[in-house]
């Protein structure tokens, strides 16, 4: 039996936009196929703010997804579950996913120990913002205009 059996993974409030044209993917709503880019603002300590704001290092750490992981991101809204995410994932990408099972569960594993995914046994209750453009930490400025993000909210 899978770790990841009967979980429903669900994007934690971290802030994301999309990039790109469409890609492959299922057709449902809310999913686009484009590549995701994750934001995180960075933390320094009081020695390593002095020398970011000296060689103008930047504040904010961009994750950007391949389409494997963009479309696996899109497809976590915490009303799917682990297997139903294993069939859309197969039935998108065929053998370049192959096996889907374990490929999918590294992923989703590897999201949970960056805090960016959490997983639960039941269906997402709604009790915080999953969509796109919402930056919990409060810290991070509308991203520049130059990396072409679609960040506004969505119905996920």
């Amino acid at each position: 039996m899978r770790e990841l059996s009967g979980a429903y993974p669900v994007r934690l409030p971290v802030w994301w936009g999309r990039r790109g044209p469409s890609g492959p993917h299922p057709e449902l709503d809310g999913i686009t196929g484009r590549f995701i880019v994750i934001r995180h603002p960075k933390k320094f300590g009081r020695f390593e703010g002095f020398l970011a704001r000296l060689f103008k290092a930047p504040n904010e750490l961009r994750r950007p997804l391949d389409d494997l992981n963009s479309l696996l991101w899109e497809l976590c809204d915490g009303h799917r579950s682990f297997e139903e995410i294993c069939e859309l994932m197969d039935s998108t990408f065929h053998e370049r996913i192959a096996p889907v099972a374990d490929r999918t569960e590294s992923a989703l594993i590897r999201f949970n120990q960056l805090g960016l995914i959490g997983l639960s046994k039941a269906p997402h209750d709604g009790n915080w913002e999953r969509g796109p453009g919402h930056d919990p930490s409060g810290d991070l400025a509308d991203p520049d205009e130059k990396l072409g993000l679609d960040w506004h909210s969505s119905s996920n």
